[in-house]
C-alpha cells in the first residue's frame, strides 16, 4: 500500500480514496489517522478479492441501485456494501488480520442505515 496526498484528485466532500495499490488522501494529517487508513485498507482488500476492475463495476452499479432505493446520494453511498463493511470495521485495527473472504457480502442484506 502506498499513501499519497492528492488534494485535487479526491472528489469534493471526501477525504480519501483507495485505488489499488494506492490510498489517496486529501490532507497530509490523514496519513497518520489509523482509523481512516484502516477504512481505506479494507477497500484495498475488497478490490483484491474482486480483482480490482470488477470491484469498481460492482461499486458503481450498487451505488446506482442504492440511489434509486434511497433517492439520496449520501444515503446511497453509505449503504453500498463495501462502504458499510469499511465504516463498520474501520475502528477495529486488527480486522484485516482475521477477516474472511468476501465479508462485504454480509452487508448487502442488512437493512437501511443512515
Amino acid at each position: 500500500m502506498f499513501l499519497i496526498v492528492a488534494k485535487y484528485l479526491i472528489p469534493k466532500g471526501y477525504r480519501g480514496m483507495a485505488l489499488f495499490p494506492f490510498v489517496l488522501v486529501k490532507y497530509d494529517f490523514d496519513k497518520t489517522n489509523g482509523v481512516f487508513v484502516n477504512h481505506e485498507k479494507i477497500h484495498l482488500r475488497q478490490q483484491l478479492e474482486l480483482l480490482i476492475i470488477p470491484f469498481f463495476i460492482w461499486y458503481f452499479l450498487e451505488y446506482l441501485i442504492r440511489l434509486i432505493q434511497y433517492k439520496n446520494a449520501g444515503l446511497a453511498y453509505r449503504n453500498i456494501s463495501f462502504e458499510r463493511e469499511a465504516y463498520d470495521k474501520e475502528s477495529d485495527l486488527n480486522y484485516l488480520k482475521n477477516r474472511s473472504f468476501f465479508q462485504f457480502l454480509h452487508y448487502i442484506k442488512i437493512g437501511y442505515k443512515q
